[in-house]
């Protein structure tokens, strides 16, 4: 099993297409939204749940968690959680570190408001955009390249601020097609996990 997570902290560019493709091909996935995300965007949020997806918690603001003190660390994770609510969904207990940037201290603090934070095993690049370098082929061979039983894929659902571009969302039907050819099936985090 594999289990496909968005992230989504910028801008919904990619969300609509992601939706769509997650809906023709009966995968579901898990999205970490930041709390400034779901509350300029409730119709998006809804659409997430609608799509019977998973909702974690990705901060309020996504800042480095290593730099913050444990009161802050408090803050974003309760901020983000109330928004998260107020637009529909439950992010309880998934959580993402921003940038992945994590110690045991942080990862203790957000243990402490009932939160398990989840990594990643590959991430796309498709953030990185054209402009990065990148192009809907390498998001899918970077994500090949590191299939593996319980895989978790990092995806984002906005565009790259710089050329718009939105690789993880077009690279995904042939991503999915590419790891059902290799035996693979599709789960949310909450049944990897558990």
């Amino acid at each position: 099993m594999v289990a496909l997570t968005f992230d989504a902290g910028a801008n919904g560019a990619g969300l609509p297409s992601i939706l769509q493709t997650l809906a023709t091909t009966g995968v579901r996935g898990t999205f970490f939204l930041t709390g400034n995300w779901a509350a300029g965007n409730p119709a998006g949020v809804a659409a997430i749940v609608a799509g019977g997806h998973r909702v974690g918690n990705h901060s309020m603001t996504h800042p480095g968690f290593t730099g913050l003190p444990d009161a802050a660390i408090g803050d974003q994770l309760v901020l983000a959680q109330q928004a998260i609510l107020a637009g529909g969904a439950d992010p309880r207990p998934l959580f993402r570190f921003p940038f992945g940037e994590r110690d045991a201290r942080t990862i203790a603090a957000v243990n402490a408001y009932g939160y398990l934070a989840v990594r990643w095993s590959v991430d796309t690049l498709g953030w990185k955009g054209s402009s990065g370098g990148i192009s809907a082929r390498i998001v899918a061979d970077r994500t090949l390249a590191g299939l593996q039983p319980g895989e978790i894929v990092l995806m984002h659902i906005g565009s790259n601020p710089d050329d718009g571009t939105t690789l993880d969302a077009d690279a995904l039907p042939g991503i999915i097609d590419r790891i059902r050819q290799a035996g693979y099936g599709f789960t949310t985090l909450d049944s990897l996990l558990g």
